[in-house]
């Protein structure tokens, strides 16, 4: 043992040694330089990212990402050659889950009450292998984006990116189930090869500036979180998040709204009214954001950085 406190130690192996108060403005960009980009998560079909595109143009939201959680596994080939067309045509980034997972598995921890976190992981390296495959196949319909909430999945996309195994543009856009709440574990999940990292949706605004202070990737963060990652309405928080957390991809869930996952033909329906809902709260947050008076940059559809499928 040394003469050093903890947070001496913290600082000298590049770490901060406390949450970032009062946090600093960030002045990383996006390779735009834009300071934030709009997401809208739980596209879940094409008919979703029709509503999307439509939506956006109706309220006049600068939409530039749309992900998808039931994984590659729950659309066929013909339904994400569909949205890598659209998505293509639109310059807008289209990413999708990387499954399968241990919580749709025949795993008992993860319906256990101490198990919940296991649930997002790849259970068994046969898990793993058909995790490898769905990316494969997603990248060999166009996709450039996927998301991931293992860190062995992590580890092995980036080996493979490197190989050439797959596409050099191809990226990893860490999911918010794979929970990254400090800056130790940022650094860790960026060594690992991540492209963009989703934290928590409960980290306040200054553990999020701690994590920013020491990782330069895009951090994706819930403005509106769906009721199973908390249901936080966050809304009034985005000036000040775009100020220190830059670049961010400010992420419009929907509170109050039903679990659709895993999605599909006999939900379609609803998917694409909470879809459009989602599009329409990306509104809501921008006309706060305007009437704070602050002027952040916002990319634009085909922005540089965007993993935008090939279609």
């Amino acid at each position: 043992m040394t003469d050093s406190t903890t947070s001496d130690l913290l600082t000298a192996l590049g770490l901060p040694a406390s949450d970032q108060y009062p946090p600093g403005p960030s002045q990383r960009r996006f390779p735009d330089g834009a300071q934030y980009r709009v997401e809208i998560p739980s596209v879940e079909g094409p008919a979703c990212l029709e509503a999307v595109l439509v939506e956006s143009e109706r309220f006049e939201v600068p939409v530039t990402r749309v992900s998808q959680g039931s994984g590659v596994g729950l659309l066929t080939d013909g339904e994400i050659t569909e949205m890598v067309r659209m998505a293509a045509g639109a310059g807008v980034e289209l990413s999708l889950f990387a499954r399968p997972c241990a919580g749709w598995d025949a795993s008992a921890m993860t319906r256990a009450s101490g198990g919940a976190g296991l649930a997002p992981t790849t259970r068994g390296q046969d898990q793993l292998v058909a995790v490898v495959d769905e990316i494969r196949r997603a990248a060999d319909l166009g996709v450039r984006s996927v998301l991931v909430a293992d860190i062995g999945v992590l580890s092995v996309f980036s080996q493979l990116r490197a190989a050439g195994s797959l596409p050099t543009d191809m990226q990893a856009k860490v999911s918010v189930m794979l929970p990254v709440a400090n800056a130790a574990a940022a650094q860790v999940i960026a060594g690992l090869g991540a492209d963009t990292i989703n934290l928590p949706t409960d980290l306040t605004l200054s553990q999020t500036a701690a994590i920013r202070s020491v990782v330069s990737l895009p951090l994706d963060i819930y403005v509106e979180a769906p009721d199973n990652l908390g249901g936080f309405v966050r809304h009034y928080e985005l000036p000040r998040l775009i100020e220190l957390v830059a670049p961010v991809y400010a992420k419009f869930g929907l509170r109050n709204a039903p679990d659709l996952y895993p999605s599909g033909g006999h939900l379609e329906r609803t998917a694409v009214e909470l879809t459009r809902e989602r599009v329409r709260r990306a509104r809501l947050g921008l006309d706060l954001l305007a009437r704070s008076g602050a002027t952040p940059t916002c990319s634009a559809r085909y922005a540089k950085g965007l993993a935008i499928p090939v279609g």
